[in-house]
């Protein structure tokens, strides 16, 4: 999705998820974007636990998996549940 950032870096991790939610988001392409739905994220769901993969296209998330989906919408990004 990020056309002007063509840097691929790896997100620090925040404290351990554990059984957070699971989204691909495919049109996450580099550390810009991560940076935009871990945002997003922490504006939503304050104090929830954030993994983001930029590798893998992954973010992870403690909480609400419908304010979670929202929020990355929200921010311009497509999120898909990826099953356990």
């Amino acid at each position: 999705m990020c056309d002007s950032h063509h840097h691929h870096e790896t997100a620090t991790a925040a404290p351990a998820v554990g059984a957070g939610t699971t989204f691909h988001v495919s049109d996450m392409t580099c550390g810009h974007c991560a940076g935009v739905i871990r945002s997003a994220l922490e504006e939503s769901l304050p104090g929830a636990a954030i993994e983001i993969d930029i590798a893998k296209a992954q973010v992870t998330v403690s909480g609400d998996r419908a304010k979670a989906a929202e929020a990355i919408r929200t921010a311009g990004y497509t999120p898909e549940l990826l099953a356990h």
